[in-house]
């Protein structure tokens, strides 16, 4: 090893706080992160969407419902087989509140 200056020393030091600060501002996200914001995300839509009083906002909560379950599709991103079912599970429900409430809307007179 090769005796340092201390300015050489002193740019080492400057460089590994640069770098342990890039590391800390950008983390990775872990597997089980993102089933958990899928998961969340697609469980707060379908409460947004048994609240909505209007069929676009429902049309709207029902779609980012769908772009979830949608997301969940993508191979190699650490997605699990019990995410995807999950979330087809309130596809599913979501599907159904949808379709209820647009026939009573149909049914009642404007």
């Amino acid at each position: 090893m090769t005796a340092m200056t201390k300015r050489q020393a002193l740019r080492l030091k400057k460089e590994q706080q640069q770098n342990n600060r890039q590391s800390k501002r950008h983390p990775l996200l872990s597997e089980t992160d993102i089933n958990n914001i899928l998961v969340n995300g697609s469980q707060i839509a379908l409460a947004k969407l048994k609240r909505a009083k209007t069929f676009d906002a429902r049309l709207y909560y029902y779609a980012e419902i769908g772009v979830y379950l949608e997301v969940s599709l993508s191979r190699g991103a650490g997605i699990s087989d019990s995410t995807r079912d999950q979330l087809r599970e309130i596809h599913r429900e979501a599907t159904h509140l949808h379709m209820d409430a647009s026939k009573q809307s149909a049914r009642q007179p404007e």
